[in-house]
């Protein structure tokens, strides 16, 4: 995600870093070298009476045109803001979680240490966290990457998990398992464990939003229509336009295609939030978040930095 100030000014004109220019790039230069050849030609051949297109099917096209890039940014967009709400929604039920085991557990002996996996307080927590990590994995297509677990489960799980399609949905088996196995030996009466299962439930049905998500893209034949109006449009623009503005039509398409290619390639970036682009979410980022907030809570004080932007890009 890029993260940095808003510019102004001039500024705005020359910002390379965070501008979908680089994705269009290649369509727009072509745009405007066939604007150019053909304004040249238009010129060489006005005394011909060379046939030329009329502006009225683009003005008739231009407007629905956008309209509908529009519209389907809009679905876009609300697709990465739920996906960042999901991941909030994360972020909130890990850090009530962490309050509701170390408050609600009943256990006769103190925290051993906040990394000691053999205590079931901590085991809890740092399997959150893993849940957290092996989601991000499971969203970026990664699934069973084991980067970032070291330390956060018994290498007894981290086995068992080797053969499970879905790590998340595995981890929240053994949370369920612990919880269970807590309540009969007594650490929990029944009421204190219903309020914990409900944080559980509630972080299991934030992942398996953020797989819908992921697995349910908009309608590729909706997609593919836009994209190809929108290249029609912006490469047939220029035949249109020349008679009525001369020297001038290389500049007007290259913001017409500027706009339209643009609008057209941000949708497709947004369209899936959990990658690595530049405009996806800063998954990285919010998992560091989470993993301080519960090494915190089980009173660990050698805690990782929280994750910053490098040249204004946060991942």
């Amino acid at each position: 995600m890029i993260v940095r100030e808003r510019p102004s000014g001039l500024k705005l004109f020359f910002l390379l870093r965070g501008s979908i220019l680089s994705r269009i790039r290649g369509a727009l230069l072509a745009n405007i070298l066939l604007a150019v050849v053909v304004t040249v030609a238009h010129r060489a051949l006005a005394s011909h009476n060379a046939v030329l297109v009329s502006t009225i099917p683009f003005t008739l096209m231009g407007l629905p045109l956008a309209i509908f890039l529009g519209f389907r940014n809009g679905a876009c967009y609300d697709r990465y803001w739920e996906a960042r709400k999901l991941w909030g929604e994360l972020l909130l039920r890990s850090r009530n979680l962490a309050r509701q085991v170390l408050h609600l557990i009943d256990l006769p002996a103190p925290l051993a240490g906040p990394r000691d996996l053999a205590d079931l307080r901590v085991r809890l927590l740092l399997r959150t966290l893993a849940f957290c990590v092996t989601l991000k994995a499971l969203l970026r297509d990664r699934p069973g990457d084991e980067a970032g677990l070291d330390g956060l489960l018994l290498p007894a799980e981290c086995q068992a998990l080797a053969g499970a399609r879905n790590w998340p949905a595995a981890l929240m088996m053994n949370m369920g398992a612990d919880l269970a196995q807590c309540r009969r030996d007594g650490g929990m009466d029944s009421q204190r464990a219903v309020l914990i299962d409900a944080t559980l439930s509630a972080l299991t049905a934030a992942a398996a939003s953020c797989e819908r998500i992921k697995n349910t893209p908009l309608p590729f034949s909706y997609t593919l229509l836009l994209h190809r109006t929108a290249y029609l449009y912006c490469f047939l623009l220029p035949f249109g336009i020349v008679d009525a503005i001369g020297l001038m039509t290389p500049l007007v398409v290259a913001i017409v295609a500027y706009t339209f290619f643009g609008l057209d390639a941000l949708g497709d970036e947004i369209e899936e939030p959990f990658g690595t682009e530049a405009n996806d979410l800063p998954l990285d980022a919010i998992c560091r978040g989470i993993e301080i907030d519960l090494r915190q809570a089980l009173g660990d004080t050698d805690l990782p930095p929280a994750l910053v932007p490098v040249d204004y890009l946060l991942l």
